[in-house]
């Protein structure tokens, strides 16, 4: 494992909620950090920006108070997603309020730049930047990032289309600082998998949808419960950037899951009302939904989750 710097050494169970689009909230932020995971959100879910502001003060203050009231068992560090794509025009304002109120890890998309990166290290911050590809990745670190979240094949939302075993692998060979892998994974079998693998966290986000306190509509939750890995998706028809989505929420919108057409990359646009709506009515969501079988609060989802880990560690040691 690696040496983890700055927060990512404060994380007491080795997973990182992935931020969803429109989906994650201070409410839900609040309650993964609590459970012992970091949670996470996209500035973008504050709407307007200047909501961005009320959040960061609400998530700060809440695990504060939370803080002082179990000093031997404090919360994880949070993280705010910024989408460092061209067409995002709040990408300066959000990151200074993420600058203002210190959060503890920055987790990057769609870019890599060397002034949000110089940011978040200009008060301690850790970035992390999520890529599909070695090359990518080589990129991102060359660029000052301080970590990589490796998205492999299965993820939700925007993933790429690499085996977990030689995306990891590949990444390992010239990089030994923090990496989370996303990819399908909803047990604590497949959390200590990934340890397994040579990353240092899972990254998880579709079993989380299936919160409670997650900002999804109950038809979106009972899609991820009733579903399997068969109703997702691939395409890049909804942001010009492939992604895994529910089959289910392509049909309500009178498109065939079967056939669907293939979008232009260079009109993608993250920053405009258009594409929350694009992923408000088109559900994104990973492979790994097929043993998520209820809604559940999300301090519950994570202790399901040490447990399964605990019990897989046990077996393994039973077995060597």
């Amino acid at each position: 494992m690696s040496k983890l710097p700055g927060a990512l050494a404060h994380v007491p169970f080795p997973v990182i909620g992935s931020p969803l689009f429109i989906i994650s909230n201070p409410k839900l932020v609040i309650a993964q950090c609590i459970a012992g995971v970091v949670g996470s959100m996209p500035a973008l879910n504050a709407r307007p920006a200047e909501q961005l502001e009320e959040w960061l003060i609400e998530i700060t203050e809440g695990l504060a108070a939370y803080n002082a009231a179990h000093p031997d068992a404090p919360a994880a560090p949070f993280a705010i997603n910024q989408i460092v794509h061209k067409s995002n025009d709040r990408l300066e304002h959000d990151m200074a309020m993420c600058v203002k109120y210190k959060v503890p890890i920055i987790i990057t998309s769609l870019g890599a730049r060397e002034d949000i990166n110089a940011a978040a290290h200009s008060y301690g911050g850790v970035v992390l930047h999520d890529v599909i590809n070695n090359k990518h990745a080589r990129k991102a670190i060359e660029k000052g990032a301080d970590g990589l979240i490796a998205v492999a094949a299965g993820a939700g939302g925007h993933a790429g289309v690499k085996s977990p075993f030689a995306l990891v692998q590949e990444i390992r060979q010239w990089f030994d600082g923090p990496l989370a892998l996303s990819g399908s994974i909803s047990t604590g079998d497949a959390v200590l998998a990934a340890q397994a693998l040579g990353a240092d966290f899972a990254y998880i986000g579709s079993a989380f949808i299936a919160t409670e306190e997650a900002r999804a509509a109950d038809a979106y939750k009972q899609a991820i419960v009733q579903g399997t890995s068969d109703d997702i998706v691939y395409s890049n028809l909804f942001t010009g950037v492939h992604g895994n989505y529910l089959a289910p929420s392509i049909r309500a919108a009178g498109l065939d899951p079967e056939n669907l057409p293939i979008s232009d990359p260079s009109k993608m646009n993250f920053g405009s009302a258009g594409a929350a709506k694009a992923w408000k009515e088109i559900w994104g969501c990973g492979q790994g939904i097929g043993v998520i079988n209820k809604v559940q609060g999300a301090a519950e989802f994570v202790a399901q989750l040490k447990r399964e880990y605990a019990q897989a560690r046990a077996r393994l040691m039973a077995v060597h």
